[in-house]
């Protein structure tokens, strides 16, 4: 019967009570916001986190590790110049940085010391916005139950942003002026300078489209793969697999993008049923060989050239 009590009294979907043994007796503290660490369960009761995040939690919390570094290798490529030999060290060392802040956050994570970390249950979208829920029982007094119900999924990316910047800035900036003796003053700590840009903008998307991005990124993965995967085969003109073979970075790229999509795929499979799961991998070179196959018969010159014989 207390427990009906309690779930009538306290109301809002994320507000709680928070349980204290007092002489071996479970008493319950005012209805208001949990602890951070813990979420309310169905009774309304601030529980405490002890789970570990699921296979489909670690793949998101991955995507959103991978973001940085992608957009950093995007950039260094980009400012680098064709022929700047520069650009590989500047790749390995961004990788170093993301890699390091990435374990580091891991570590500084509880339980802190541990590569482990123990996390509460997405159970639907509105975990993300609890902000949005707070209830007003006279629609005059708010009572604020703001908690964050997906510990540690929504403030750990905001940890692991912070080391990136900082071991960017305390890395990077004497490599580049070590080795990129080729390009200008202003040109080498453009890809430095880009990243203060793109780390604020990364910030603002989770803060505001955490939860929306953890149910849509294998999509967004796939669709942003191939779009990118088929913008630069077209951009270096590249329309049978001899044009691949002339130079390694073409295949560098290609080999990066079928990563992707097949980080994207057992992302949306999540491999419950391995057997099942594994040969959708099948279809990751797919899309790279129907362009390969069928770029030759689009190409708009030979089209323009077949419409005026057709005349």
């Amino acid at each position: 019967m207390e427990a009906v009590d309690i779930q009538q009294d306290c109301l809002g979907l994320y507000c709680g009570r928070i349980v204290e043994i007092i002489n071996g007796t479970d008493v319950h503290g005012e209805c208001g916001v949990c602890p951070r660490g813990q979420r309310t369960d169905a009774r309304k009761i601030c529980r405490e986190c002890t789970g570990t995040p699921e296979r489909y939690d670690w793949l998101y919390l991955g995507f959103m590790a991978m973001l940085p570094l992608i957009l950093h290798w995007f950039f260094i490529e980009w400012y680098s110049g064709k022929k700047s030999s520069s650009a590989l060290f500047q790749h390995i060392t961004a990788l170093i940085e993301c890699s390091v802040a990435a374990i580091v956050t891991l570590l500084v994570s509880d339980p802190i010391g541990s590569l482990q970390i123990r996390s509460c249950k997405v159970v639907m979208l509105s975990d993300w916005y609890t902000m949005l829920y707070n209830p007003s029982p006279d629609y005059v007094t708010t009572i604020h139950c703001t908690h964050e119900a997906v510990y540690p999924l929504y403030t750990i990316v905001f940890i692991y942003y912070a080391f990136c910047l900082v071991l960017m800035m305390l890395l990077r900036p004497l490599l580049v002026k070590k080795i990129a003796c080729g390009l200008g003053k202003t040109d080498r700590f453009k890809s430095i300078y880009a990243a203060l840009y793109f780390f604020p903008i990364l910030t603002l998307l989770q803060a505001v489209g955490g939860g929306l991005l953890y149910y849509a990124f294998p999509y967004i993965i796939i669709v942003a793969s191939l779009v990118t995967l088929v913008v630069y085969l077209s951009a270096s003109e590249i329309e049978t697999f001899k044009d691949l073979l002339v130079r390694k970075k073409r295949l560098i790229v290609l080999f990066s993008h079928w990563l992707l999509h097949a980080y994207g795929i057992i992302s949306i499979s999540k491999l419950n049923n391995i057997y099942q799961d594994l040969p959708l991998l099948a279809l990751v070179p797919a899309p790279a060989l129907f362009y390969l196959l069928t770029a030759k018969y689009t190409e708009p010159s030979r089209i323009l050239s077949e419409g005026a014989n057709g005349r």
